[in-house]
């Protein structure tokens, strides 16, 4: 009988070993083939006082200032948890595979927050990329409702920033952990000790709580996809990181699990051209199916019904279709045309009797800026765009409130003009281009920031920010003065130990910050660093700000550009127009030197006559016209000045409507 036993336990030994032998593993490169899917299996939650946890996902959002390397970890990530077959498939991938738009990629930024899902030791972890500019603060915030932590990254060189700050802020505030990431940490000039006392100082100052202020530490280079516990000994993949993230991120916990308890906030929606409009949001409470009957409710909006469409899950780089997802995952899912951000995802069976209460809609900081966008009336319009009317502009510029949630746009007194305001100057510039790429013609206002009455006092008040420029110490005395002359506040200035760079940090009135990076960047040859944020409302300061010292050089006549009428003009300032462009009364073609603006004949041409010109064997030729870009002719305008834009275009003139010498009264005697 004992040698049956043997027998029996040595054959139960090798099957195990076989069936062992065909589950699939983990590999640097590829996806892992999973036997059941994570997303759709759960783990048997864990029960826990106000809810229970479900131990097998983790939310969390990258977050971080501008150019502090969050795309680029990202990518170190994605490359280590198997998103892609081989190295080959990897290298087609390129470098940056969050930044897909055109924009983000020529602009070096990312400007859309993006979600992904990687598969680390059986656990999900849903990634969202998020923009670091402060300007696009509308996505870190929405995106925050479908997280329960952040990774705040900090460059070991420059330490916390001015969008560092705000965006730390808003996550503290919903009460999340975040796990600090030192990245950069490979560069010569880096000062780790420094980057994280200076970012405990930023969590005491923004009212973290004890909790919260005992954050982990994880040293990283996402550019050589290492990670590690001390700076100086860094593993050799970001196998920390992701141990990290397990250990140091809460799972979601959920008060509810039955199909009558769903609550899912919509915090952002994408479009398909087969399916329509798609929602993506992170289920609270409670679990969905394909083909439910649902609700869209709001506070202070109307009930909408439907029913569910396709419901998919994210899972690496893209989605999978699944039947059914439960509390803590995030979905996107299709067949409800009428979804907006902000709307709650509630159950319709039986009409919603035992339906859940609607979640706090997403709260999104106030427009600063605005500009007026219309239908082109210049005498060169409608040669390229495929789009040129009012309608047609009014249809794309509503579309885009669908999931751009800190846009406004207002209709005007005018038919044909619009009022479209945003978070900063960047912001709305990036929505001119993409339209601009789609082929429509516009006309643009100058940029102008927009005042509020404090309910409280009774006095107007404008928007202020807090800028930081760092510059050689030899370019100091040019940026004070140009702060200064814009009605700035100096609050702190320094020398910056890591790279030897002078730093001063003022408070400047918006309406001083347009056109002011511009000015900096000239008066500095270039060397100039400048990060602003928004700071405060304020009250607002009487009269006028500096804005540009200069005037314009304005055409003449209409007409075609000159290589005669050229060499005359470029005299008198800076030209942006070439030989052979097309030009109109009254179209900005250069910068005069001095103040005030100049009319210049740049279509006259040289009189063809038989007389020797004084200066025949003089040679002057054609300097090279300034190229401005849609940012750089933005920031150009004066008040009484309008741009147009064109598929391949920009041009600037006077604002006809606002001619002084144009629609006077009276008859001549």
């Amino acid at each position: 009988m004992a040698i049956m036993n043997a027998l029996s336990t040595v054959a139960l030994l090798l099957l195990s070993n076989v069936a062992t032998a065909f589950v699939p593993q983990s590999a640097t490169f590829g996806v892992p083939a999973r036997p059941f899917s994570m997303a759709s299996v759960a783990e048997a939650p864990t029960e826990v006082e106000g809810g229970t946890k479900v131990d097998n996902i983790r939310n969390i959002a990258v977050i971080a200032h501008v150019d502090h390397g969050k795309t680029t970890l990202v990518d170190a990530l994605i490359r280590q948890s198997g998103v892609f077959r081989d190295d080959a498939q990897a290298n087609e991938a390129g470098e940056r595979v969050m930044d897909s738009e055109d924009q983000e990629r020529e602009r070096g930024i990312t400007i859309l927050s993006k979600n992904l899902a990687v598969q680390r030791d059986g656990m999900k972890i849903n990634i969202m990329d998020t923009p670091g500019h402060a300007d696009f603060g509308g996505e870190v915030e929405r995106v925050l409702n479908m997280c329960d932590g952040v990774l705040l990254l900090v460059d070991s060189v420059e330490g916390p920033k001015p969008q560092t700050r705000f965006v730390l802020d808003k996550a503290l505030r919903k009460g999340m952990k975040a796990l600090v990431v030192v990245n950069k940490v490979d560069r010569p000039a880096a000062r780790v000790e420094y980057v994280v006392d200076t970012v405990f100082d930023l969590f005491v100052d923004l009212g973290a709580t004890d909790e919260q202020t005992d954050f982990r530490v994880v040293y990283a280079s996402g550019l050589l996809g290492k990670a590690g516990h001390e700076a100086d000994e860094l593993a050799d993949d970001m196998g920390p990181l992701f141990d990290a993230i397990i250990e140091g991120i809460d799972p979601p916990t959920i008060e509810n699990t039955d199909a009558d308890g769903l609550q899912c906030l919509i915090s952002n929606i994408d479009y398909d051209n087969f399916k329509g409009k798609m929602g993506i949001a992170r289920i609270t409470n409670g679990k969905i199916k394909a083909g439910q009957p649902v609700s869209l409710v709001h506070p202070d909006k109307e009930k909408k019904t439907g029913r569910i469409g396709d419901l998919y899950v994210f899972d690496n780089l893209g989605k999978r279709e699944v039947s059914e997802a439960s509390a803590g995952e995030i979905i996107m899912f299709s067949g409800l045309d009428t979804i907006e951000i902000g709307d709650t995802l509630v159950t319709n069976e039986a009409g919603g009797a035992n339906a859940a209460e609607p979640l706090e809609p997403i709260a999104v900081e106030q427009p600063t800026v605005r500009m007026t966008l219309g239908v082109n009336k210049s005498p060169l319009a409608g040669r390229e765009g495929k789009f040129l009317t009012s309608r047609m502009i009014r249809d794309r510029l509503f579309k885009e409130l669908d999931r751009n949630v800190a846009l406004r746009v207002e209709e005007t007194d005018s038919a044909d003009r619009y009022e479209v305001s945003g978070r900063g100057q960047l912001h709305l510039t990036v929505l001119i281009e993409t339209m601009r790429r789609e082929g429509f013609e516009l006309e643009v206002g100058p940029p102008t920031v927009i005042f509020k009455e404090n309910e409280e006092t009774g006095k107007m008040e404008e928007p202020w920010e807090s800028v930081e420029v760092r510059v050689p110490e030899e370019y100091m005395g040019s940026v004070i003065d140009l702060l200064n002359l814009r009605k700035g506040e100096l609050q702190d200035m320094g020398l910056e130990e890591g790279e030897g760079l002078s730093v001063v940090k003022y408070l400047v009135p918006t309406r001083g910050m347009l056109g002011l990076r511009s000015a900096l960047l000239s008066s500095t040859r270039g060397t100039a660093l400048i990060d602003s944020v928004f700071d405060s409302y304020r009250p607002k300061i009487q009269g006028e700000i500096q804005g540009r010292d200069k005037g314009s050089l304005l055409a003449f006549a209409d007409g075609t550009a000159s290589t005669f009428g050229i060499e005359g003009a470029q005299t008198r300032g800076k030209m942006f127009v070439k030989v052979s462009d097309d030009v109109y009364k009254g179209m900005i073609i250069g910068t005069h030197q001095r103040p005030g603006d100049l009319e210049v004949n740049v279509c006259k041409t040289k009189a063809l006559n038989n007389m020797r010109a004084a200066t025949k064997e003089v040679k002057t030729g054609v300097i090279a016209p300034i190229e401005m870009s849609l940012d750089a002719c933005v920031e150009y305008l004066a008040a009484d000045e309008i741009m147009e834009v064109t598929p391949s275009l920009f041009r600037m003139s006077k604002n006809p409507s606002m001619d002084p010498k144009k629609n006077k009264g009276g008859k001549k005697k």
